[in-house]
């Protein structure tokens, strides 16, 4: 009988130990994101009030302390979808942290956008080095918003995901939706499905141009090809990508059908660099 209760115990101690490594609370991030995110365009794209999260700063530096808090082995014992939901809050998180730190140098640029055509180049430049900068406490180092995408949710055969890039939080309008909610491990795969869907029916950034017979994408499809050609979820090019997602993409029959070849003559769009801002 003694030996029987040990054995319960041991059994409740494996049991809360697991239940508590493969769960965080992003609750709070999850409450910034639905009151200052805005879904528009039937929820295809989205505005960031940066005023109001400036206003909740102190709660988005308290989620980002207890982001900092996770220790590296506590985050191995996490299941896959789990550490992918926790890396890409994070992401996002940081990327916010990173605008509200040079809002005012971006809202400058802005500003004399009309008069100085050199403004975009600087911009770019500014959200590029800004992705350098190490000021993201994490598994005890202090990362940059490259090293969490590059060296952790891009890294060959940590995850293997194409479509962490329509979750990803980069900044600028051209980028996929920052979706007005928190990602978390259980539903994971269904969120990455809907942001997926979501951007490749924007016709601002994707469409088919039927007179062209060409089909005309975002400018990230150029940026991270190789994100799509490495056989991840299925996928062994941006040609297969597109075939599979072409319900999305197609606005007529004739379009859906042109979309089921592999052979797609692909032209990318210009990007949109200004900041995804509701105003």
């Amino acid at each position: 009988m003694a030996f029987k209760r040990l054995f319960l115990v041991l059994l409740l101690c494996i049991t809360s130990h697991t239940a508590l490594a493969t769960r965080f609370d992003h609750v709070i991030w999850d409450g910034l994101l639905r009151e200052h995110v805005y879904m528009i365009n039937e929820g295809r794209a989205s505005q960031v009030n940066y005023h109001g999260f400036a206003m909740n700063h102190g709660q988005l530096i308290k989620y980002l302390a207890q982001l900092s808090q996770v220790k590296k082995s506590d985050f191995s014992d996490w299941d896959k979808s789990e550490q992918l939901a926790f890396l890409i809050n994070a992401y996002n998180a940081s990327t916010i942290e990173m605008i509200l730190r040079s809002y005012s140098s971006i809202a400058n640029l802005r500003a004399f956008a009309p008069v100085n055509f050199q403004w975009k180049i600087r911009l770019i430049s500014m959200l590029k080095n800004q992705r350098d900068l190490n000021f993201i406490s994490l598994f005890g180092e202090i990362l940059s918003l490259n090293d969490i995408e590059n060296d952790m949710i891009r890294k060959r055969g940590n995850y293997d995901e194409p479509r962490i890039h329509f979750a990803l939080n980069r900044g600028s309008i051209g980028y996929p939706a920052l979706r007005n909610h928190a990602y978390t491990g259980m539903e994971l795969e269904q969120r990455l499905e809907t942001a997926t869907r979501a951007f490749l029916s924007d016709r601002s950034r994707n469409r088919y141009n039927e007179a062209a017979e060409k089909l005309e994408v975002s400018e990230i499809f150029d940026w991270y090809t190789k994100d799509f050609e490495r056989g991840w979820q299925g996928w062994l090019g941006l040609a297969q990508f597109f075939t599979h997602y072409r319900d999305s993409l197609a606005d007529t029959a004739r379009t859906h059908e042109l979309l089921t070849a592999e052979n797609i003559e692909i032209q990318f769009l210009e990007f949109n660099w200004m900041l995804n801002e509701k105003r």
